[in-house]
C-alpha cells in the first residue's frame, strides 16, 4: 500500500525525546491533517483529550503541554520571536486526533484509513506466539539494518564489521565476540540467537542511528562509527532508567533457523 498525505509523512515527524520515546508536535502534524488554523486544529485536539478521558486513559500522558520559540520577523536588523502553544503528542493522541478530525478533509479521511490499518496490524500482532513475534521482529531488524549499512556507506564507512561492533559495544557494554562468549552462541549472529526484547531494543538502535546519521549529515567513518556507539549508549541507558534487563543479561534463544522451518508461512518478504 503507497502512503499517502498525513500516512506518508506521519512517521517522517516523528521525534524521539532523550529517554527514549516517540512523540510528535502538534503543530507539525497540523498541516498533515489539512488544518490552516491552529484555533480549528487545538479545538480538534480537545475532543481527543475528551476521547481519551472517556477511553479510561490519562491524557496527560498522551497531551503533553509545550511552548516552542518561533520567529515572527526576519529580514530586520534583529529577528523577533516568540513562544507558542504547542503539544507533544503520543501515537495513540494522533489517533484519536485524526477520529476527531473533520472527516470531509481528505487528509482525515486518509489518517482514519491509515490508522485503523495500523490497528488492525497490532490487533494481529498480539495473537501471535511468542516466538511468531520474534520471527517478525528479527525479519524487520534484517531489513532496517541492511537500510543503516546502506546509510553508513555513503557516509563513507568501509569496514562494517568495526561499524558494527561499535552499535554492540554502546548498547551492551561489549564487544561482538565478548558477547557471543557471553550468551555462549558460538559463530552464530548475536540477532538470530536473540529473543523479542533484545531484537527490539537492537530495532530502536538501528532505526535511531541511520536516522541521526542522516538528519546530521554525518560523514567519515570515525564519525558514523561513533554515532552507533553513542546511539546504543543512549538506548542502554534508557533500558535502565525504566529498569529493564540489560541485553547481554538476557538469555540466548533457539536458532531463528530452526523457527522458519517449522513455520515458513510466517515470513514476510
Amino acid at each position: 500500500m503507497v502512503l499517502l498525505g498525513p500516512a506518508k509523512g506521519f512517521e517522517g515527524i516523528k521525534k524521539v525525546s532523550s529517554e527514549g520515546y516517540e512523540y510528535w508536535e502538534a503543530r507539525e502534524l497540523m498541516p498533515l491533517l489539512g488544518y490552516k488554523e491552529w484555533r480549528k486544529f487545538e479545538g480538534v485536539i480537545k475532543k481527543a483529550m475528551v476521547s481519551c478521558k472517556a477511553s479510561k486513559q490519562d491524557a496527560k500522558y498522551h497531551f503533553v503541554g509545550a511552548t516552542k520559540m518561533i520567529i515572527i520577523a526576519t529580514g530586520t536588523p534583529r529577528e523577533t520571536f516568540r513562544n507558542t502553544e504547542d503539544y507533544r503528542l503520543s501515537r495513540y493522541a494522533c489517533y484519536l486526533i485524526a477520529q476527531n478530525g473533520d472527516s470531509r478533509k481528505k487528509e482525515i479521511a486518509t489518517a482514519q484509513t491509515y490508522f485503523a490499518i495500523q490497528t488492525r496490524k497490532q490487533e494481529l500482532f498480539e495473537q501471535l506466539s511468542y516466538q511468531q513475534k520474534r520471527l517478525l521482529i528479527r525479519e524487520d531488524v534484517r531489513k532496517q539494518n541492511k537500510k543503516l549499512f546502506s546509510t553508513a556507506r555513503r557516509a563513507g564507512v568501509s569496514n562494517f564489521g568495526r561499524f558494527n561492533n561499535y552499535g554492540y559495544l554502546g548498547l551492551y557494554g561489549l564487544s561482538v565476540n565478548e558477547i557471543k562468549a557471553k550468551k555462549k552462541i558460538g559463530k552464530d549472529n548475536i540477532l538470530d540467537r536473540a529473543g523479542a526484547t533484545e531484537l527490539a531494543a537492537n530495532l530502536f538502535r538501528i532505526t535511531q542511528t541511520d536516522d541521526k546519521i542522516v538528519k546530521h549529515k554525518i560523514i567519515g567513518e570515525q564519525l558514523a562509527s561513533d554515532t552507533h556507539f553513542i546511539v546504543g549508549r543512549k538506548v542502554r541507558k534508557a533500558i535502565s532508567d525504566i529498569g529493564g534487563t540489560m541485553p547481554e543479561k538476557l538469555s540466548s534463544e533457539e536458532h531463528v533457523k530452526k523457527l522458519k522451518s517449522q513455520d515458513r508461512k510466517l515470513l514476510m518478504k
